[in-house]
């Protein structure tokens, strides 16, 4: 499996595609904000000619989601997410607006959502991700685990050295950790951990170091 990564917004958040050799894909966390930045997604996708079967989203705070009005659009997807995160579609301005960035005419209401939940197997080309309900950053925060690969797309669960912030609407520091503990850490120590934000990382290595969770 090829993993493209892309770092987009003013908060660095990591877009990850997925693809094999069937040129089928998925977009994990579609993020480009500045129009640049959803140039170059899309060129990516469409130089290729990747057929991109799913929109995956590990949660739904705004700067995991600026791309997904024009994925939808271009491809035809349908948005991808666990049900207990579209509470926050409520008030995308009032997320942004925290960090000071301003909200323009932006809507982020799909007309079609696909719910995911604890233990779904998404599949594309010769690809499988089982997904990993994984509360605590949002209530509904999931993780895409490739067992093949020994790989884990963790959104803003798990960092390098770091959690995910729990002070946001819904979060929750004692469910975060539960969710690592009882998700993250059962993984291979191998396993190779792509974050929301930041360098990827390993089980064993935050197993080890992790400030927050560490042994």
């Amino acid at each position: 499996m090829n993993i493209k990564t892309f770092e987009f917004n003013p908060l660095g958040e990591n877009t990850y595609v997925l693809s094999d050799e069937t040129n089928e894909c998925v977009v994990i966390d579609p993020a480009p904000f500045y129009p640049d930045e959803k140039e170059l997604l899309l060129s990516y996708l469409l130089d290729y000619g990747f057929k991109v079967k799913h929109l995956l989203n590990t949660h739904l705070h705004f700067d995991h989601i600026f791309g997904i009005n024009m994925l939808t659009s271009q491809f035809g997807l349908t948005v991808e997410c666990h049900p207990d995160d579209l509470f926050l579609l409520e008030d995308i301005p009032g997320q942004m607006q925290l960090f000071g960035l301003s909200t323009g005419n932006i809507d982020f209401k799909p007309a079609n959502v696909n719910y995911l939940n604890e233990g779904d197997i998404i599949t594309f080309g010769n690809q499988s991700l089982r997904v990993f309900h994984t509360p605590g950053h949002s209530p509904g925060s999931v993780a895409f685990y490739h067992e093949a690969d020994g790989c884990v797309f963790s959104g803003d669960l798990l960092f390098y050295s770091g959690v995910g912030r729990t002070d946001l609407p819904g979060g929750s520091y004692e469910e975060l950790v539960h969710s690592i503990e009882t998700k993250m850490f059962t993984l291979p120590d191998s396993t190779v951990v792509y974050s929301g934000h930041g360098p990827a990382t390993t089980i064993g290595f935050e197993k080890k170091n992790n400030p927050f969770v560490g042994q």
